[in-house]
């Protein structure tokens, strides 16, 4: 029973991460990582400042896309 429960949970993971990534969640995560691993006194934006840039930025240059 227990195998089965961890089969679940790993699913489970792998969906969760799937789907972060697949909606651009993480890209802030890894602008943040980025950001501390080469220049660890730089200041990092907050979220929504890294969003708003984010937006504009598709705004601004339009590429081919569903939305």
């Amino acid at each position: 029973m227990s195998a089965a429960l961890a089969a679940v949970g790993r699913a489970a993971a792998g969906m969760w991460w799937y789907l972060r990534e697949v909606s651009g969640e993480t890209a802030y995560d890894r602008y943040v990582e980025h950001c501390r691993r080469h220049d660890a006194a730089a200041r990092v934006l907050s979220r929504r400042e890294f969003e708003r840039r984010r937006q504009d930025d598709r705004d601004r240059s339009p590429q081919q896309r569903c939305c």
